[in-house]
């Protein structure tokens, strides 16, 4: 994965329509490329974490209602507080999504275990609920440009220095679920056996709501939404090297950044000196992956 990395990420800092200087490769070229390899990795640890605190390998945090409950709080302190600090921003939009994403826990918490496409399904009933009150009170209050940017559009553009150095703190909540690695291979085997090897669930059902929400809620207040990263990248990665989670979160974690750039870099190239966004490029590429996922036959070893 370092190997597939390095050279997309020189390719990152020297692709642009601008002549590379000194002072735009250190305000928008390098600052660029630094945002897209912590989105990617972070979406990527977030999608593993919500799969073992779900025990579902079919959903991420974008179809179980977090960025949606993101958005619902990005919304509301944008009418009460238009003013109000980036990071305050970061803070309202984590509470809000924690909020939504463990009310989607508390809603499959009775379904069925051997239905493994229940869980995907409700989450996607619960983000189309929470998207529509968001868009309705978007339209109410002429603010669906704004909500269009944060769960539609996902694109790096407008990364310069000094607007993306939250996106560390996203990296940090990675780093945080790498640490606590063996707690969520634990609580995925259920609350009864983390119960007998000594581990409390609701502890780290609370680490994993919190690395999961302040992850999205970063993302999206940064860059938007950005689909299907922590869906595909998970399931290649456990198909490839087995569900070791403190050998394999590091490797998810490359190859998710790794993923988000070689879809930016091709999203700047395809109408070149103009780009799409990478959310666009991400959801075709990763619709495609995620069918690939749900024909394939289990692997065999």
């Amino acid at each position: 994965m370092l190997a597939l990395l390095v050279p997309l990420a020189l390719a990152s800092l020297l692709l642009g329509v601008a002549d590379l200087g000194a002072q735009v490769f250190a305000l928008s070229r390098l600052p660029r490329t630094l945002a897209v390899l912590l989105t990617g990795a972070a979406l990527a640890i977030a999608g593993v974490v919500m799969q073992q605190l779900v025990r579902n390998r079919f959903v991420e945090p974008g179809t179980t209602g977090t960025a949606e409950g993101a958005a619902l709080g990005l919304l509301a302190i944008t009418l009460w507080a238009p003013g109000a600090a980036l990071w305050l921003k970061m803070v309202v939009a984590s509470l809000s999504a924690m909020a939504a994403t463990a009310l989607f826990l508390r809603l499959i918490r009775n379904l069925p275990p051997r239905e493994v496409l229940l869980v995907p399904l409700v989450g996607i009933v619960f983000s189309g609920v929470l998207g529509a009150l968001v868009t309705f009170i978007g339209w109410q209050t002429d603010l669906l440009q704004m909500i269009g940017i944060w769960l539609m559009t996902g694109e790096f553009s407008g990364v310069i220095a000094g607007r993306y150095e939250l996106l560390w703190i996203a990296g940090g909540a990675a780093a945080l679920a790498w640490a606590a690695a063996d707690r969520f291979a634990i609580l995925s085997l259920g609350r009864e056996a983390a119960i007998g090897l000594g581990l409390s669930p609701e502890a780290v059902m609370r680490l994993g709501l919190v690395v999961v929400s302040v992850t999205m809620a970063l993302v999206i207040v940064t860059v938007g939404m950005i689909p299907f990263v922590g869906l595909v990248v998970p399931n290649i990665v456990s198909r490839l090297l087995g569900d070791n989670l403190r050998a394999t979160l590091p490797v998810t974690a490359l190859a998710g950044a790794a993923l988000v750039l070689a879809c930016d870099i091709l999203a700047r190239l395809i109408r070149y000196p103009y780009e799409l966004p990478v959310g666009t490029v991400l959801g075709v590429l990763g619709s495609g992956l995620f069918l690939w996922l749900l024909h394939r036959g289990p692997a065999r070893g």
